[in-house]
């Protein structure tokens, strides 16, 4: 009897020895299975905050035009019948951003792809002080700081393109330079001015042909008027130089170009810009309002073709018609956008207008012996359009602009106005 209660008392014994060594056994995996999970929690953490700084974004734009016979579009080859109207359909931008910050330091790869192949628009670095992270050092190819449209992401925009002497003197809206920014810390009262201010190549995108620099500067103002309102203004300064391929330049003595002799090749002639914006926005029971206004004047070197500014990785040759002609101009454009209430419908109307050569007005241009021409001739735009939100996404658009031209009896093709109206209907899409 005694050893049967001797036996039963050590297996009870060996049994509650089991239960705690298995116990023990079942705390300290519990341990080891927390630990390797706030390890992977940590790590996971870890490339959460690396992903987090780094950004991918992107915009298509399909889209169809029709123009009269006279018109230029965007997509597709030029008109194959001289005296019909006609129509493209086309990808008018493809573009997708890569962007890296890591609170203090910004790198930025911008891919342009559309129907005419594949190129770069946004290639930088950026460096923020480290005190307010408000202000910022950039270099390489971006947005020149003039003006509020140049800025304002073609995504956005509520016309097909942007401002006539915008395209014209401001080309792909980028050029190579380096740029300082400087703003005042959050809690400032003069936290909503901004100053932009930097040095260029005067090119666009390509890469620099010459040892001049131009200066480019913006001084900005934007603020928020409580919760149904926001302004912004303006003012940029524009001052570089063009290169004369020539020795000889031409510069207007009353109602003509003179010719100048330079001396030689490789003279600079001067390119100053003037610009002032204005932006206002409200809320009211017909939906958002905004009202956007720009304009520039100054001088603009240009040949006797084209008043357009450099868009080239290389120096123009030595030749007659690459002679640079300066000429005093003014352009100015306005928008008036108008959501209708919080349905996904806006209503667009733009106006535009550039007068390359502001000394002369019609019946001078053109007159033998002037050596004036058709780029001489001021134009405009009457842009009449509505958007179509389905989402944050996709963005229906369409779009009429009525084009004038001024006209001259000296001018071939310009006695008149110009048949070169276009209807554009887009579909983006962005993520």
């Amino acid at each position: 009897m005694k050893f049967r209660t001797f036996v039963v008392l050590s297996l009870l014994a060996l049994s509650s020895f089991a239960i705690r060594a298995q116990e023990t056994r079942n705390t300290e995996n519990l341990n080891l299975r927390v630990d390797s999970l706030e390890n992977e929690v940590a790590t996971l953490d870890k490339i959460v905050q690396k992903l987090s700084k780094f950004k991918v974004s992107a915009y298509i734009q399909g889209q169809f035009q029709y123009g009269q016979e006279d018109a230029t579009l965007k997509v597709g080859d030029k008109n194959e019948h001289v005296d019909k109207g006609f129509n493209r359909i086309g990808i008018r931008r493809g573009r997708v951003k890569f962007e890296y910050n890591d609170g203090i330091g910004t790198g930025a790869v911008q891919i342009e792809v559309n129907d005419k192949g594949v190129s770069f628009r946004d290639l930088y670095i950026g460096l923020k002080d480290p005190w307010t992270k408000r202000s910022q050092l950039m270099a390489g190819v971006f947005n020149r700081p003039f003006g509020y449209e140049i800025g304002y992401s073609t995504s956005g925009l509520e016309s097909p393109e942007r401002a006539t002497i915008i395209q014209y003197f401001f080309p792909d809206e980028r050029d190579l330079g380096a740029m300082l920014t400087l703003r005042t810390k959050a809690t400032s009262p003069l936290n909503f001015l901004r100053l932009d201010a930097g040095l260029f190549a005067g090119n666009s995108i390509n890469r620099e042909t010459d040892n001049r620099k131009d200066f480019i500067g913006r001084l900005g103002a934007e603020k928020t008027i409580g919760d149904w309102g926001k302004w912004g203004l303006g003012v940029s300064y524009y001052n570089g130089g063009v290169y004369n391929s020539t020795t000889t330049a031409y510069e207007l003595k009353g109602k003509q170009f003179v010719s100048v002799d330079k001396g030689e090749v490789g003279t600079y002639m001067k390119r100053e810009y003037i610009g002032m914006d204005a932006q206002f926005s409200f809320l009211s029971a017909w939906g958002k309002t905004t009202l956007r206004a720009e304009g520039l004047l100054g001088t603009q070197p240009g040949i006797a073709g084209s008043s357009k500014s450099p868009n080239t990785g290389t120096r123009p040759e030595n030749l007659p018609e690459n002679s640079l002609f300066k000429r005093p101009f003014i352009g100015y454009f306005f928008y008036f956008v108008q959501d209708i209430g919080v349905s996904p419908f806006s209503a667009v109307l733009k106006y535009d207008a550039y007068d390359p050569n502001t000394k002369l007005k019609g019946s001078e241009i053109g007159v033998d012996g002037s050596l004036t021409s058709k780029t001489d001739l001021a134009q405009s735009t009457l842009g009449i359009g509505a958007l179509y939100n389905f989402n944050k996404h996709i963005r229906l658009q369409a779009y009429y602009e009525f084009n004038f031209n001024e006209k001259s009896p000296f001018v071939k093709g310009y006695e008149k106005n110009r048949k070169d109206d276009v209807l554009t209907v887009r579909l983006q899409y962005k993520f």
